[in-house]
């Protein structure tokens, strides 16, 4: 119950810090071009607080938190005195309009940029980017990649962590035709080419097709926990155990042991455990779940590898820069994880990459509880992308959204007047529509996760 608790009230600072500045981008600019400025709600429904400011402002936080609004002068939505009519939204030139409702996703690429600098100063601690063992027959197998390989930089852009690296693997396969490694062991340097043609790109498979999986250090395995009513509870397995054999053979790598308990769904499994002092055999029928397209193997148990804690350590980086360094590779960062979102949404139509990557409220609430456990680093992080995504989902051209009106504001130019308000309305009906959907298979999404 409190870690709902954590995630709720992580979901919701998170999510009033975004709104704000999205808002806060209309308001300002809305206010240094002129336009009178009503209300600034942060949240919709009920207001919880009010309060109206020198400036003749009502600001408001309402009860549902899932976004939030700034309402103008507008002859369109009530009557307007003749004295303050030059103040309306509506009466503006049509640049002006343009510049007010992109001010609000320009606001949260801003405030990206800005995370993304605190985070990149402040250092970003991660695994090194070791990779484990690749699977027979994946593509990194077949281009000589081996275990305990540091991918050092991808197509030429430096991974300094084990998750720059899966960013910059997914970038480069959803836009280029083949993955250059650069890998180092030891003092060696060298090549590998992960051709991308026949792979799947949708993040879930991506990485299992290409063969790329963390590194693991080898050593005897310590269940670290058990899922009720999984195989290894009905095994007998218990928090503790060692697991010193499988199937008559010894158990000192995890990605092989892995790829066993995948490859055997359904069949008998026979362990040889250590608790304490003493040595037991259990056994158990694994159960499958399905994973990429095919049923596989699973046990349920949670497994650590025992190893020294110099060797854990070792594994461990910080990727920090210099204050004026972070300047640039935060805008940097903001403008790749701008075009990652777009080159996933037109995957998406493509059918290359699943709508099962899109994510509600529920898996957001998750996350944010999760980075903001982790600390205010990681829980910068986060917002740094959930701000990016909220900047480029508000561009799209859907009416409803900031990135429809921007649409009715080009065509305005284009053809030197309005479209007409029945034109407007459809559009708005349409918007709204897939507005709908879209939260709806967000939610459906979140439901799925949660009952998997």
């Amino acid at each position: 119950m409190l870690e709902v608790l954590w995630s709720l009230a992580a979901f919701i600072v998170a999510l009033g810090v975004l709104v704000s500045f999205h808002e806060f981008g209309h308001f300002w600019v809305a206010r240094k071009l002129g336009v009178k400025v009503l209300r600034f709600s942060v949240g919709f429904g009920r207001a919880l607080w009010r309060r109206v400011g020198k400036d003749g402002v009502e600001y408001v936080i309402a009860a549902v938190p899932l976004g939030g609004y700034v309402k103008m002068l507008d002859e369109r939505e009530g009557d307007v005195a003749p004295a303050v009519a030059h103040l309306a939204f509506n009466r503006q030139p049509v640049w002006k309009r343009i510049a007010i409702v992109a001010a609000g996703p320009l606001a949260n690429f801003l405030l990206a940029a800005v995370a993304y600098w605190i985070v990149f100063v402040g250092g970003i601690p991660g695994s090194r980017p070791l990779v484990g063992l690749p699977p027979a027959g994946t593509v990194a197998a077949q281009a000589g990649v081996q275990r305990g390989d540091e991918v050092i930089s991808v197509n030429g852009e430096d991974t300094p962590t084990f998750g720059a690296l899966r960013t910059v693997l997914i970038d480069r396969a959803l836009s280029e035709g083949s993955i250059e490694l650069t890998l180092k062991r030891g003092d060696e340097v060298r090549g590998a080419t992960l051709p991308v043609a026949g792979v799947r790109l949708d993040p879930e498979h991506l990485f299992d097709d290409l063969g790329i999986r963390q590194y693991w250090p080898q050593g005897p395995l310590v269940v670290t926990r058990i899922e009720p009513a999984s195989s290894a509870e009905q095994a007998g397995l218990k928090p503790g155990d060692r697991l010193m054999r499988q199937g008559g053979l010894a158990v000192d790598d995890i990605d092989a042991w892995r790829d066993w308990i995948a490859a055997h769904p359904g069949e008998v499994v026979e362990f040889e455990v250590r608790r304490g002092e003493e040595t037991l055999r259990l056994s158990t029928i694994l159960s499958s779940r399905e994973a990429g397209g095919r049923r596989i193997g699973y046990l349920g148990a949670g497994m650590n590898v025992d190893v020294p804690p110099a060797v854990w350590e070792n594994l461990w980086t910080k990727h920090r820069l210099s204050v004026w360094a972070a300047l640039p590779a935060a805008v940097a960062e903001t403008a790749r994880m701008s075009q990652l979102t777009l080159k996933f949404l037109y995957r998406m139509v493509l059918g290359d990459v699943s709508v099962k990557n899109i994510s509600g409220p529920i898996q957001i609430a998750q996350v944010a509880g999760y980075t903001a456990s982790s600390g205010v680093v990681s829980f910068l992080f986060f917002i740094a992308i959930m701000s990016v995504s909220l900047g480029v989902l508000n561009l799209l051209p859907v009416p409803v959204l900031d990135g429809g009106h921007l649409l009715y504001y080009v065509v305005e130019l284009v053809k030197g007047s309005p479209l007409s308000d029945r034109a407007q309305a459809v559009g708005q009906q349409v918007g709204l529509t897939l507005l709908i959907a879209l939260m709806g298979l967000a939610f459906y999404n979140d439901i799925l996760r949660l009952i998997n």
